[in-house]
Parts: structure tokens; sequence; C-alpha cells
């Protein structure tokens, strides 16, 4: 009697998806990192026209401003360092769940709502996939 049995995972098979997936992530990070840093955080900081307009809009002063531009380059910045893109997505995903309520409740322009609340999630799912650098940034604060 013979046994069959059944076809050994090779470690091409396993890791086919996981490097996909990997490279789909770096990608989105570095075009999203390139974005906040470049396109969202830098005007903030250099006191863009249209920065400055939408934050006087607000009414929270220009230390909000600057604030948002430090944030937003300092997460694109993040998501670029291995070590720090799971915290530098989730810090992003929930400074963009924060605009979008910002449009919608102060700026009182629902339509501009739904950009942010997309980033939003797309953070999240690096943030989800990017789990283990939670524990190598703590590993960081802790030494």
């Amino acid at each position: 009697m013979t046994a069959i049995a059944a076809p050994a995972q090779t470690s091409a098979t396993t890791a086919g998806p996981s490097k996909t997936r990997n490279r789909v992530l770096w990608t989105l990070q570095i075009l999203f990192g390139l974005f906040f840093i470049i396109a969202s955080g830098l005007p903030k900081l250099v006191g863009q026209h249209d920065a400055v307009q939408s934050f006087r809009d607000i009414g929270w002063g220009e230390w909000f401003r600057y604030f948002t531009g430090v944030v937003e380059v300092s997460g694109g910045i993040g998501l670029l360092v291995p070590r720090l893109s799971g915290p530098a997505a989730a810090g992003l995903s929930i400074t963009t769940v924060l605009a979008a309520a910002t449009q919608v409740f102060l700026l009182h322009d629902a339509a501009l709502a739904p950009f942010p609340l997309v980033l939003a999630v797309m953070f999240a799912w690096i943030a989800y996939e990017r789990r283990a650098s939670f524990a190598t940034f703590t590993a960081l604060l802790n030494r």
C-alpha cells in the first residue's frame, strides 16, 4: 500500500504573494510619503497662500498650520523608514480622519471629505501590514 503525499510547499510558492504585497506597500508608502512631504506638509510650513487661507478659515491661528505641516512632513518621512512605517501610517490615518472632520465641521465643505477618508483607509491598511514595525518602534523608545 502506498501513501500519496501532498506536495510540499516551497518557499517560492509562499514568498510570491508576500513579495508582491511588500512591493505594493512600498510603492504606496513612497508615493504617499512624497505626497505628504512635498505637496501637503511643506506648503503649510513655507506659508503657501492657499494653505494660509485654509487655516485662517479654520480660525485656530498660525500655530495650527505649522503643527499640521510638521505632523504631515514627519509622517511622510516615517513612511519611508522601515522601522517607523507602521506607526507613521497609523498617525497619518488619524490625521486624515481629523482632516475630513475639519472639512465637514469647521470649513463646511463636505465635498472635500472623501479624499482624506480614502487616505485614512489606505494608511490603516499600511499600518496593519507593517504592524511588526510597532514592536521595533517601541523597542527604540525604550532604549
